[in-house]
């Protein structure tokens, strides 16, 4: 049995002092997020007995502890109690009606009776009405004793024992009818017994605001929008309501059925850096759904790719038989991939053969040419122990440090400057810390599309009173909770927060005592912001004045001001100064070290965090520890008893650069090992990127599709998706997670650590780690030694308790640090170094000939270059095809409508794509996603590199737009769809 999680405090460790709860911290919060002290404990008697209550602690929960199970319909935990169904009433000695005991909280002396003659009666006579009203064929909900065929409802008749009696089944209702208009949910109004579990799920949960309650009396009932069907709604499918339900009114078309299956395994959502814990619902080897769990992160929910995208995992198209190219087939993608045809470029091989070539080639390449002629990308979507394995392997296998993933693409800009600034790469505060925020300073993110729950938690506070400011040269979905928009003019992002410290500085709102005990080099950044005024920058960033300096004297004057920001930060030539910008921010302001502060880089993929803690990175070891620092170059060499390189390595960009490199570069980089990265459709400048590629002398892919980089591969390792896989991930708040493998892979594909250590075993490494799940634990315990300072106190053992634990971690009762830097900084003297900022422009400007600015991203259900998510039917079925954005005015400029056809094109590539208006894009901008293969944005992305954190400048080059052109045919992932039949979504601002 899974033992309860704790709160974020105790950061999955004990339960707090004594069991005593936590304090509420508001409506629909059910203490998720909080921090309080344990509330104090009082008497009451309840069923005769003298039982043990909390301050403010409700009789159900109570008697829920001491053993005695009242009905309930309309409460669930999580939810804002309503106490409108009248199935848990009690009687309270001196009171004359019976009291709902999921509102009534406990008070000393009270006498309960919740199982009196009265109140059982009260209790059937509810659960009868109800059950009355329900359709006589319902769907078969087994449960692990009983059979129920209308969900919780049913499961109470059965213990209160009570049958529908034919008077009442004579009086139901008429039957409203199924409406399955959306992908992903069912609704079943007939089931629906009104107890606005699902309003409170959308509405205080999620914050979305699509379910209501309409009408009144026998009329009303549960609408989406202005009662439209739910697959015309603005439904985001984060299944908040699904999951709410007690009756099956809302169900996943996944899961209509028997809800009988064959096992629940408890994972981690694969998806994005929030770490959502999750549990897999298997039936005949098939996930068929996936509930969230109550995780320390989500606390129960989850998004529509968390929930809904779960089925890439059974796609035919899944790798299942090493491949080998066939001799002659060239390398190149053609006029697109075929992803389930490529038996006419590979032959399918053995294992032994396919790892004898794979590794042999490596290995003849490393000692013909040298160390240098190999590189390797590891994969932020695998585990901390296959990361921890994989850059040990190009160490010490390779011979340098030529290995890198995807956080060179995301946050490398952000971790140069954080490392620089304050010593570590991580977040200071947990997402969820945003509770204790006054103000929450969102810049260039788009967490209601990039981290659905993060963003929940961003509501939940705005809706509480906290102060959201929304810095971004797109106005995004968490505008419509923001207290101010900052739609500053891309690339600006220096001059807009220099002119927020200028204003600081100017106003005397400097945190004095912060910057003598704590900051170094203040006087440099106070001297350099002086030009910096807003009354200066406003015409620059296209920002008032006065509004620049609202929103700092607001920051400053915050109890709690905390900055969370994303790829529009740290994806540009300027990144590592648009995060030192910020670090500045909340030093002058001392706005960092206590709750609802600090700095929070969104990170984008699963285990981007993780996978770089762990040392995919080509200048760091595991921990962050400089290949070039003398002390973890020995530590490391004894450590892993090998000769190790004391030079950096290469970065992802770089490492294309020396794939083209001429014959006579001793760093030529000739072959490479990839696992499960996708550069040929994530890196900028894809022709430059493919060619790299197709020219290596040998290329090894390993990854569970056909993805456009193992289109042009040597040899194709089918490997494990994450469902079939246990392991670790740390997500963007520093959790390190456990997920348990709740299937086996298809074929004769393998897990991903038992193909590392086959690699390394014939690259002539004696490698041994034995146990289950190819020897998870025994690498996990070897990460651990090389990473002692950050989570020594996280066993693997604690891991297989408790799922999460917060890092730092240093002993076993220590229960991790959720928030950091609350004494002083891991810098060398213990303070913050401040490094002034000043305006670096784009390195590709718009101009006569290429006069927009394209500006590139991820989009609610697509993830990273869509080789997942649009092999999720769901999810391709919510969003087809590629499409790129643009505000109304200049569709009208153009003679454009929504749906048409326009072609994009940079100095370096062009797409053919469809046109949707969104009136958030500002003037002079196109925003495209880079998931679709047929639509890929990077063709046209610029290579320039910020010369700190060596991240491309995704967010910013100059394009010009045409009328017209023929969009590539789709390919194939899913089902697709037709430019003659564009989603209906297409034709109206969103």
């Amino acid at each position: 049995m899974r033992p309860p999680l704790a709160s974020p405090t105790s950061c999955g460790s004990a339960p707090p002092q004594g069991g005593a709860p936590l304090r509420p911290g508001g409506a629909g919060s059910a203490g998720a997020l909080d921090r309080a002290e344990p509330v104090s404990s009082i008497q009451f008697q309840l069923d005769g007995k003298t039982v043990e209550g909390f301050e403010g602690e409700t009789i159900l929960t109570a008697a829920k502890r001491h053993g005695v199970d009242i009905p309930h319909l309309c409460f669930k935990e999580g939810l804002r109690p309503d106490g409108n169904c009248r199935a848990c009433v009690v009687e309270v000695k001196g009171e004359r009606t019976l009291a709902p005991s999921c509102c009534r909280t406990v008070a000393a002396g009270m006498e309960v009776q919740a199982t009196s003659e009265r109140a059982v009666k009260s209790q059937k006579m509810v659960v009868e009405m109800l059950l009355s009203d329900m359709p006589d064929a319902g769907y078969k909900w087994i449960g692990d004793d009983a059979t129920r065929q209308h969900g919780e409802l049913s499961e109470w008749a059965a213990k209160l024992d009570v049958a529908v009696r034919p008077e009442l089944k004579a009086l139901r209702r008429e039957q409203p009818a199924a409406d399955v208009s959306h992908p992903a949910m069912a609704v079943n109004l007939d089931a629906c017994i009104q107890c606005n579990r699902c309003v409170r799920a959308c509405r205080e949960e999620q914050v979305n605001d699509v379910i209501g309650y309409a009408l009144r009396g026998q009329a009303s009932k549960i609408v989406f929008d202005l009662d439209d069907p739910m697959g015309d709604s603005t439904c985001v499918a984060c299944g908040e309501c699904v999951q709410a339900c007690p009756t099956g009114a809302l169900m996943p078309k996944s899961h209509i059925g028997s809800q009988q299956v064959d096992r629940k395994v408890d994972s981690v959502c694969p998806f994005c850096g929030v770490g959502c814990l999750i549990t897999y619902n298997v039936k005949d080897e098939k996930i068929v759904s996936v509930d969230g769990r109550d995780g320390p992160a989500n606390h129960g929910r989850l998004c529509v790719k968390g929930r809904f995208g779960f089925d890439y995992a059974h796609h035919p198209q899944r790798l299942t038989k090493p491949l080998i190219r066939k001799p002659g087939v060239p390398k190149t993608l053609g006029d697109g991939p075929r992803p389930g045809d490529y038996l006419g470029a590979f032959r399918e091989a053995s294992w032994e053969e396919a790892l004898a070539l794979a590794a042999g080639k490596l290995k003849d390449l490393r000692d013909t040419h040298g160390r240098k002629s190999l590189a390797g990308f590891g994969s932020a979507k695998g585990s901390n122990e296959e990361a921890y394995l994989f850059q040990k392997l190009v160490r010490t296998g390779f011979g340098s440090n030529n290995v890198d993933h995807c956080t060179r693409l995301c946050h490398a800009s952000s971790v140069a400057a954080l490392l620089e600034g304050v010593g570590s790469g991580a977040v200071s505060n947990q997402v969820n810390d945003v509770e204790h925020a006054d103000l929450i300073f969102v810049i260039g993110a788009n967490p209601t599309a990039n981290h659905p729950v993060a963003a929940t938690w961003m509501k939940n506070a705005a809706r509480r009173g906290a102060k959201i400011v929304l810095a971004d040269p797109r106005r995004t979905e968490i505008g419509k909770h923001a207290w101010r928009t900052l739609q500053f003019k891309a690339d600006t992002d220096v001059a807009m927060l220099n002119a927020l410290i200028h204003a600081v500085i100017d106003e005397g709102l400097v945190d004095e005592a912060f910057i003598r005990d704590r900051a170094n080099n203040f006087e440099a950044l106070r001297e350099n912001v002086k030009g910096y005024s807003p009354e200066a920058m406003a015409p620059i960033c296209g920002i008032p004045a006065e509004t620049l300096r609202e929103v700092a004297r607001a920051f400053a004057t915050a109890k709690g001001a905390m900055v969370l920001w994303g790829m529009g930060v740290s994806q540009h030539v300027h990144g590592t100064d648009n995060a030192r910008c910020l670090i500045a921010l909340v030093t002058v302001t001392g706005q960092i070290g206590k709750p609802g502060s600090g700095l929070h880089p969104l990170r984008g993929q699963n285990n981007v965090q993780g996978a770089s803690d762990a040392g995919l990175i080509p200048m760091m070891f595991p921990n962050y520890q400089r290949v070039d620092d003398a002390g973890a170059h020995a530590w490391f060499e004894n450590f892993w008893g090998t000769p190790l390189d004391d030079k950096p390595g290469y970065t992802v960009v770089e490492i294309m650069h020396k794939a083209l490199a001429p014959d006579d570069d001793p760093h030529k980089v000739r072959g490479m090992y990839i696992m499960g990265e996708n550069p040929a459709m994530s890196d900028p400048d894809l022709n430059h990127a493919r060619h790299a590629l197709a020219s290596l002398e040998h290329l090894v892919v390993q990854d569970i599709f056909m993805t456009e980089t193992a289109w042009l591969a040597d040899v194709v390792l089918p490997a494990s998706a994450w469902p079939e896989k246990t392991g670790t991930v740390s997500n963007t708040d520093r959790m390190v997670q456990l997920g348990n493998r709740a299937l086996d892979p298809p074929g004769d594909a393998k897990p991903d650590l038992w193909i590392i250590q086959q690699l390394a075993s014939r690259m002539g490494l004696a490698w041994k780690y034995e146990g289950e799940e190819s020897g998870v634990a025994a690498v996990y315990e070897e990460m651990r030694q090389a990473m002692h300072a950050a989570i020594s106190g996280i066993s693997w053992e604690r891991l297989q308790r408790e799922s999460s634990v917060t890092y730092p971690c240093l002993g076993e009762d220590d229960p991790g640090q959720p928030i950091v830097f609350v004494d002083k900084f891991p810098t060398d003297d213990g303070r913050v170094k401040l490094v002034p900022a000043d305006i670096i422009p784009a390195a590709e400007r718009p101009d006569a000939d290429f006069p927009y600015v394209l500006i590139t991203g991820r989009q609610l259900e697509h993830w990273h270059t869509g080789s997942m998510t649009r092999r999720a039917t769901v999810l391709d079925a919510l969003e087809p095809m590629a499409t790129a954005s643009m505000n109304q005015a200049d569709l009208e400029a153009m003679g454009l409508a929504p749906g048409d056809v326009i072609t994009i094109r940079s100095r370096r590539g062009e797409v053919a794509i469809h046109v949707r208006r969104d009136d958030g894009t500002p003037h002079g901008a196109v925003f495209v996603p880079f998931a679709y293969y047929e639509a890929a944005a990077n063709l046209m992305t610029n290579a320039a590199l910020d010369p700190f954190g060596k991240i491309p400048e995704f967010k910013y080059c100059a394009v010009k737009i045409e009328r017209g052109g023929v969009p590539m045919a789709a390919a194939g992932y899913g089902t697709g769809a037709t430019g003659d039949n564009p989603p209906q979504s297409w034709t109206a601002s969103t």
